[in-house]
């Protein structure tokens, strides 16, 4: 398992729209969003260690953006010719076993992840109402077998901070996980 850190995008870029399907076949882009407070998309997958010892966080982090008006969308964006368990069935599994309640989307051409330049998961970005790029980088500290408690607290004082209108501290670090599985010869220049 090769650790891939998040590309780290300049902050102000403004989010590529995307009209992605989730597993029932329903197509959704952020334009479904238009009274959105902000934008939380993460692109994660349902087998990685990184996003399973995220889960319970994902499925929290789901919720309290519901009731504060932030959207949320999970992105899959790894190939299910390699990585079967992460098909559309199986993110459908995955969104009712792990309580998520905000969109779960494949990625099956990766041409979104690569318009965000995703590299790991979980990889998330937190864009503004004007869906301009204000944080992205790692959920908190925590990782598989470290020790450190899983809160969020990165990512939740982003959202905080977007929320109360104000500007959101510019030390971020990287988020860490597993690579994206890119289709042969799909591979992205910054992989």
């Amino acid at each position: 398992m090769a650790l891939t850190p998040s590309t780290m995008i300049p902050l102000g870029t403004v989010a590529p729209d995307f009209a992605l399907p989730d597993p029932s076949g329903r197509m959704v882009s952020l334009n479904d969003f238009p009274n959105a407070r902000a934008y939380l998309i993460i692109f994660m997958c349902n087998h990685c260690p990184y996003v399973k010892h995220v889960r319970p966080l994902l499925a929290e982090l789901g919720r309290e953006c519901q009731n504060q008006g932030v959207a949320m969308i999970g992105i899959n964006s790894n190939t299910i010719v390699t990585h079967p368990q992460d098909s559309p069935e199986m993110m459908a599994r995955e969104i009712q076993e792990a309580g998520y309640v905000f969109p779960y989307l494949l990625d099956e051409s990766q041409e979104v992840a690569k318009a965000y330049r995703a590299a790991c998961t979980p990889d998330p970005y937190l864009f503004d109402r004007n869906r301009k790029l204000v944080y992205r980088g790692q959920l908190d500290g925590s990782r598989p077998g470290n020790g450190i408690p899983l809160t969020g607290e990165d990512i939740r004082a982003a959202i905080e901070a977007v929320l109360k209108g104000q500007p959101v501290s510019p030390d971020q670090k990287p988020s860490i996980g597993c690579n994206i599985k890119w289709k042969p010869g799909n591979e992205p220049d910054y992989a």
